[in-house]
């Protein structure tokens, strides 16, 4: 199977090294494009793959191809390739804010797409993603669409309809993480912890409580409730999180965010 990936940016590359580490691909089997020189020069010494500036070769010469490049360019892209886009090939794009639908008319024809939307955490294999299909993906190829991004973290099918849902609790909330995360630590630098420590311990209580909503299947209101103490300190920082309006801005913060995203 031949992978072609146009696009030679961050979560290009994690895609790439993540398929290369994990031996779902064979990295001479896989063709990269970029118009920037040094970004193919990284891709084909830090993976051993094939890179080219031509994205119609990327796709005359791939079974499977992704599109990782920036909403702002896409366009150019799909009408660079168009001509060379057929019933065979797979489809996979990473381009945030662009449907289906959108895709099919920019291409001026319907084929195999599967549209995804993955996170930063990618980048460490820590990645959740959203996939969608368009009506001519076979099961067959979503298997192998799962196959690659399981690379990145972790995956999931949705319908098209909450990709802008995704974008909000997924694709950008990792900037609200770490925020949170910068926010605790610098309480507890005021409260006269060392900086580097307070992040250690910031980012390992995030990271950890996470893993305690994946791996116990306990409602996050359980596992918050038994952290909570009669009287005690928990309970008390949770009253303040709550007059300050801590839940209410986040859910007012992803209504923008999806908002924005709806009008990409």
């Amino acid at each position: 199977m031949k992978l072609g990936v146009i696009g030679a940016g961050n979560m290009a590359s994690a895609i790439i090294g993540g398929i290369v580490k994990k031996g779902l691909i064979e990295s001479e089997e896989i063709l990269c494009s970029s118009p920037v020189k040094a970004e193919r020069e990284k891709a084909q010494i830090s993976f051993g793959i094939n890179v080219t500036e031509n994205n119609r070769a990327v796709v005359q010469e791939s079974d499977i191809v992704i599109f990782a490049v920036k909403p702002q360019v896409i366009a150019r892209v799909v009408e660079e390739v168009k001509d060379d886009i057929d019933e065979t090939t797979l489809f996979i794009s990473i381009v945030a804010g662009k449907s289906i639908a959108w895709f099919e008319e920019a291409a001026g024809k319907s084929f195999k797409l599967v549209r995804t939307m993955p996170n930063t955490p990618a980048l460490v294999g820590e990645g959740m993603t959203a996939v969608c299909l368009s009506a001519k993906v076979e099961q067959d190829e979503l298997e192998k669409t799962l196959g690659i991004l399981s690379a990145l973290g972790k995956a999931a099918v949705v319908p098209e309809s909450l990709m802008d849902a995704v974008v909000a609790v997924s694709g950008s909330s990792p900037a609200y993480v770490f925020m949170m995360i910068e926010a605790m630590a610098d309480g507890a630098v005021r409260l006269g912890m060392p900086r580097a420590l307070a992040y250690q311990f910031a980012a390992q209580a995030v990271y950890g409580s996470a893993k305690m909503v994946l791996e116990t299947g306990k409602h996050p209101a359980e596992l918050k409730d038994m952290v909570c103490s009669p009287a005690g300190t928990t309970i008390e920082a949770v009253r303040v999180l709550e007059e300050m309006g801590f839940r209410s801005s986040l859910i007012e913060a992803m209504d923008a965010c999806a908002e924005v995203s709806k009008n990409l």
